[in-house]
């Protein structure tokens, strides 16, 4: 990671997002390698010495506490000797709270608030102790989606503002091209790809990144002469990998596939439905497989049930 950089950490259920985390603050620990904060190894050190915040996705308040003691809990917790008076701790919860946008709710608790305002108070409790690295482990997951977005747009104010280094950990998509400045995606405990949310998307680096990040259908192909090849006709915009050869598949988007006349198409079906989504349309063909081939289109043409349609592909992935 880059100092002072938000970094999302993708994946699906299962792939290590959340096991990476806690190695990273001291919860678990590697079987090999270490963990390396700036120049200082900190693979051996206990939680208490890692100097990382921690935000939960269930926020993890203490319910007795009002809302500025949550804050302070860090602060209050150390040692005699490396903690700050209480001046300066009332300062610190203070600057919190505005921070936050819940300046005069420092006397409620939590169970006063609403779920979007307890992620608030978790984030600033993570704050307090002004950590080397915050770890956000899929804080939004139990809000509904509105809070979710409105949260997204206020995490990212926060983070331009403080320039905390922070480690994102998340399942939804959106959510981590949204908000990150990079991406890591993660598979069954192996690191994909670490890019920008534009590198990860327009230059997956595998199939997995690529089926992981938005809808996508497997094409059987042809590559021969640098070319890849869909029922004899070249496909625009696709490389074959140098020195691929033979039977391949090819990864198409929605909107890398086009609808138009049988004669300029690659492939041909039948319209199994169709449906509006934001100013698009997005219609299931029917090409005898198991799943059927998802097409975006813009033109406005509504295409009924039943309809034979061809499909010209426009673009697409190939890897080796």
């Amino acid at each position: 990671m880059r100092a002072g950089e938000l970094l999302g950490l993708l994946g699906p259920s299962g792939s290590g997002k959340t096991t990476l985390l806690r190695i990273i603050a001291g919860l678990d620990f590697p079987d090999r390698g270490r963990v390396l904060f700036g120049g200082d190894d900190a693979t051996g050190l206990p939680v208490q010495q890692r100097a990382v915040g921690f935000v939960f996705q269930h926020y993890a308040l203490f319910k007795h506490m009002s809302v500025a003691d949550n804050i302070a809990y860090g602060l209050n917790a150390r040692k005699r000797s490396d903690r700050p008076s209480r001046t300066e701790i009332r300062r610190r919860v203070g600057d919190l709270l505005d921070l936050i946008k819940l300046s005069g709710f420092g006397d409620r608790y939590p169970s006063q608030l609403s779920g979007g305002q307890r992620q608030r108070v978790a984030l600033a409790r993570a704050l307090a102790v002004e950590p080397r690295v915050l770890l956000l482990d899929e804080p939004f997951g139990a809000l509904d989606a509105q809070v979710r977005k409105d949260l997204r747009r206020w995490l990212r104010e926060i983070h331009d503002r403080t320039g905390q280094t922070t480690i994102f950990v998340t399942h939804d998509q959106d959510e981590a091209l949204e908000l990150s400045d990079r991406v890591a995606v993660l598979d069954r405990g192996r690191l994909e790809q670490v890019g920008t949310p534009d590198e990860v998307q327009d230059n997956p680096a595998s199939a997995t990144v690529l089926k992981f990040l938005g809808d996508a259908v497997e094409i059987e192909a042809i590559a021969e002469g640098g070319q890849v090849r869909v029922d004899g006709r070249p496909v625009p915009s696709v490389v074959a990998p140098e020195g691929l050869i033979g039977p391949v598949k090819l990864y198409v988007r929605p909107w890398q596939i086009q609808l138009t006349e049988p004669a300029a198409a690659h492939l041909h079906g039948t319209v199994r439905a169709s449906h509006r989504s934001q100013g698009r349309q997005r219609i299931e063909v029917d090409r005898g497989e198991s799943r059927p081939l998802l097409v975006e289109d813009f033109d406005g043409e509504r295409y009924a049930a039943g309809r034979e349609v061809g499909l010209r592909i426009v673009g697409g992935y190939v890897f080796a």
